[in-house]
């Protein structure tokens, strides 16, 4: 369905991982980010939007659904060919910014979902995106390991002849043995009525967030998953509560210490009856 949203949303995600690094630092060595004065572990919201433009470049739903931030675009010739379109050519000058602003927004997912800044080149403007996140931080403190790791090669003949054949490589991998993360998000259906974001888009998105870590795999990132999504969709587009509100309804608690499993957590969803009026409970995992 193309049908505009007119509903506002407020969700929690809950994803997790074991043995693996969720999102690296690389001011400082790509270690797992953690707030030092709590020792709460950290992922960005740029790094979860990567994750649902990735999900949604490899299922390649073709038109109106490419990706503007993809890895090795260069994002002035995407905007300078936006200016290329009809629409925007026949355009008085004065009108070109909009129509160019438009036509990104039609055809990039990411552009009309998330916004994007898209004056660095031929201008055409910038895009408050409808949907938000905050950093997700995990429940309870993390501790990062570094583990020694050998590689049995070497790069060049030079450091094989040093080695005298023996042709090792040594480095250092970091991981989290276990953590749950939690982070928020929002998405404004007026915002969204800017932009063209539509009820397919919006399908889409809770499929990404779903589904975005089972094509996200590499030996850095050990396993990951989403462990619980619970929406909060308001009657009206300006919202019914608070989204802080609904947020504090929402606890997850260790059984264990240390953790090692999601198993070992008790998430407590409320239930319909505890709702504030104009407001409905969608879990969707």
């Amino acid at each position: 369905m193309n049908d505009p949203i007119n509903n506002r949303y407020d969700f929690v995600l809950f994803f997790d991982v074991k043995d693996g690094n969720p999102n690296g630092d690389p001011d400082a060595g790509n270690l797992p980010r953690v707030d030092p004065e709590t020792g709460h572990g950290l992922v960005t919201d740029v790094c979860i939007k990567r994750k649902v433009r990735n999900y949604v470049q490899l299922l390649n739903k073709g038109n109106d659904y490419d990706i503007f931030i993809k890895e090795k675009a260069i994002l002035n010739n995407l905007i300078a060919d936006a200016h290329k379109e009809e629409e925007v050519k026949t355009k008085e000058k004065g009108e070109k910014t909009e129509a160019a602003r438009r036509v990104m927004c039609r055809k990039f997912y990411d552009v009309r979902t998330f916004g994007a800044v898209m004056s660095t080149g031929e201008n055409a403007g910038q895009v408050r995106g409808p949907v938000q996140f905050t950093f997700a931080r995990s429940v309870d403190q993390v501790v990062p390991l570094e583990h020694s790791i050998t590689r049995m090669a070497v790069a060049t003949e030079a450091e094989a002849e040093k080695q005298q054949g023996d042709n090792r490589t040594m480095g250092r991998k970091f991981t989290i043995p276990y953590g749950l993360y939690r982070g928020h998000g929002f998405i404004s259906a007026p915002f969204a009525g800017q932009t063209g974001f539509n009820q397919n888009d919006l399908d889409l998105f809770w499929k990404a967030l779903l589904d975005m870590f089972e094509h996200d795999r590499s030996a850095a990132r050990g396993q990951m998953a989403t462990r619980k999504l619970i929406v909060f969709k308001h009657e009206s587009a300006m919202g019914n509560a608070s989204a802080h509100k609904l947020f504090d309804m929402v606890r997850a608690e260790a059984k264990t210490n240390p953790v090692r499993d999601f198993s070992n957590y008790t998430v407590t969803v409320p239930s319909q009856a505890n709702m504030p009026p104009g407001v409905t409970l969608e879990v969707k995992l």
